[in-house]
């Protein structure tokens, strides 16, 4: 099409100047290239954030950030088009936002294409391949970018899930639920301490009970055969809160995707993980994904907490280099790319007096963090008790509390709900 076409071409309505509109003030503050007329030449990116794939049932509008693909305007197919007069910061907070997330048929596309996760239990991380994690880190950003957009999307109505808890948890707790909330469905909490195990039940007959009233199941449990023995038993899906001092397979793809988001790439870095290696079941969790990427590991703990001999093989089996060392040095610090900080933990200590001599064996501070490369980011699974000191908290590299970390910890279980419930039927396959 020519240029005197293009010029001519008639904008819909929703360009024409509105009062209050500050962002589309008119469309001759529109400038249309036609250095690029065909839709299969793309625009190079003026900026590193990406945009979401989702589509929007309001009116197509030109784009007035540069950095988008190519768009249409009145059926005309153009290049690019670029912002002449820029709206301000207060322009862009009075900006409309998208009116409505379209039915989920891309968002579903998406979660069927490679999703080892497609009405599964999630047990643990055997079995998930690299090229799984990629497609899920792919599909939770999307998650996290609507989520952001909309606050909350009605693609899980009418599902139930329980989450049911019999050892403590702030965070895992509320982010599963937090998430199903956001993507439109309900929860029933059930406290394991107030269940009628207390009675004696087992395990399995209450799993039978509750997966009668929802459409998938949380199970936190201090047993380390629970996550398993629920599976067996349940006709819903069981996704595994932490098994014991086993696994936690959730916290593992969100640290995985922190190192990820902090420093650019898994590959190539050094991850020194400190404190209970013993006990701490985010540490086996992630120790068994890292084997899919180039990474070296430092392990130091105290004697009595070390990292289960089969793990230290397991990572020497795929060629990962390992140091173990009782002490936190200065060059162990030097060399670290992430600095993963891990609780003693007391409920796992039979002697009360054992537990008070280790908890203290490491603490990291400001003075610490000298030692330590200024890209380095510092990991803890949370809560955090006397292993890192609260001035850390300030410093550029303490990741645990960053917004970005917290805002997609509920991206990613909106991500998994998905996965797990959209169009589910009854029946689990473990992985």
């Amino acid at each position: 099409m020519g240029k005197e076409s293009i010029e001519n071409a008639q904008y819909p309505s929703s360009l024409v100047e509105k009062p209050g509109d500050k962002v589309f003030k008119s469309a001759k503050n529109v400038k249309i290239s036609t250095a690029a007329t065909s839709t299969s030449s793309p625009v190079t990116p003026r900026s590193r954030r990406r945009s979401s794939r989702f589509s929007f049932d309001s009116v197509k509008r030109p784009v007035l950030k540069s950095g988008f693909k190519e768009k249409e305007v009145a059926g005309v197919s153009v290049g690019a088009i670029e912002e002449i007069d820029h709206p301000t910061g207060a322009d862009l907070v009075s900006s409309l936002p998208p009116r409505e997330l379209s039915p989920p048929n891309a968002i579903s596309s998406l979660i069927r294409s490679n999703n080892p996760f497609l009405r599964k239990s999630v047990l643990s991380v055997n079995g998930i391949t690299r090229e799984n994690l990629h497609a899920l880190f792919a599909v939770a950003q999307e998650m996290k970018l609507g989520v952001e957009r909309e606050g909350v999307l009605d693609i899980l109505k009418r599902r139930v899930l329980v989450t049911a808890f019999f050892e403590p948890s702030t965070r895992t707790a509320s982010s599963f639920n937090t998430a199903m909330q956001r993507l439109g469905g309900r929860v029933v909490a059930v406290n394991g301490q107030s269940s009628s195990a207390k009675k004696g039940e087992t395990l399995q007959d209450t799993i039978r009970t509750l997966a009668c009233y929802s459409d998938a199941i949380v199970l936190r449990h201090p047993s380390e055969e629970s996550a398993f023995i629920a599976a067996k038993y349940s006709p819903v899906p069981i996704i595994n809160g932490g098994n014991g001092s086993r696994e936690h397979p959730t916290q593992a793809f969100l640290d995985l995707f922190t190192i990820r988001e902090e420093l650019g790439t898994i590959n190539g870095i050094t991850v020194t993980f400190m404190g209970d290696l013993k006990y701490g079941r985010p540490v086996h969790s992630l120790i068994k994904l890292l084997k899919h990427y180039q990474v070296k590991v430092q392990l130091v703990s105290p004697p009595e907490l070390r990292l289960p001999r089969n793990l230290v093989e397991f990572l020497r089996q795929h060629g990962k280099p390992v140091i173990e060392s009782s002490e936190l040095t200065k060059d162990i610090i030097a060399k670290s790319d992430v600095l993963y900080c891990t609780r003693v933990q007391q409920e796992r200590f039979a002697d009360k007096a054992e537990y008070e001599r280790l908890k203290d064996a490491y603490i990291i501070d400001n003075k610490i963090l000298s030692y330590a490369k200024q890209h380095m980011c510092v990991m803890h699974p949370l809560p955090r008790i006397h292993e890192i000191k609260e001035e850390v908290d300030f410093d550029q590299r303490a990741a645990y509390f960053r917004k970005c970390v917290m805002v997609y910890l509920s991206g990613w279980r909106c991500w998994l709900w998905l996965s797990v419930l959209m169009k589910c039927e009854f029946g689990f396959k473990v992985i």
